[in-house]
């Protein structure tokens, strides 16, 4: 019995937030000349094909899609290979972990193992001729040493990333810091 004028409130605020939401739909509903002008387009005549091959409208052209027209299926690009040269590469900025210089497919790193550890523990390393990780992924948040890998740098991918031989989707001019101060003119003090 208590419990009827809450039923009864809530039914008539589900009733009122409907009929607001259909009033508001159909104000903002397109025109009816609006929706047939896509339909009187189709039934335009059309300029021969070689035409439109040559030139498609700009409104049937995807940009992410590579050029290809909206109404044909895209071929997906070439998969880019990983290189694996072994290099270390110089770092862009102090601090940025190293990138990977070998292919990791099918390397298990989850909650139960890390295959990066097998060769680049510190236990390990000199054995596999590999870089050890670095001290700083010993340590906890209060910076305490610990014997393992601190749980929050266990998953090596979230950091370190792989190398592959892909064109550069945008030009990219970026200097280190090295060499930027090396340009710098020499200048002398007053």
């Amino acid at each position: 019995m208590r419990d009827k004028p809450v039923v009864a409130i809530a039914l008539l605020a589900i009733v009122v937030a409907v009929a607001v939401g259909y009033a508001v739909g159909r104000k903002s509903a397109p025109a009816s000349s609006a929706v047939s002008e896509p339909v009187a387009a189709a039934q335009k005549p059309t300029a021969p094909a070689s035409a439109t091959e040559a030139r498609p409208a700009s409104n049937q052209i995807d940009a992410i899609r590579r050029g290809v027209p909206i109404a044909e299926e895209a071929s997906p690009p070439v998969m880019a290979h990983v290189e694996n040269t072994d290099i270390k590469r110089v770092r862009a900025y102090p601090m940025q972990p190293p990138t990977i210089p070998h292919s990791i497919d099918n390397y298990q790193i989850d909650k139960n193992s890390n295959r990066c550890l097998l060769c680049h523990a510190r236990a390990n390393a000199d054995r596999f001729q590999a870089p050890p990780v670095s001290v700083t992924h010993y340590m906890d948040r209060d910076e305490q040493i610990l014997a393992t890998i601190s749980p929050r740098r266990y998953f090596c991918t979230q950091c370190h990333v792989t190398q592959t031989d892909a064109k550069p989707l945008v030009a990219n001019n970026f200097k280190d810091i090295d060499t930027v101060m090396s340009e710098q003119p020499v200048q002398k003090a007053n």
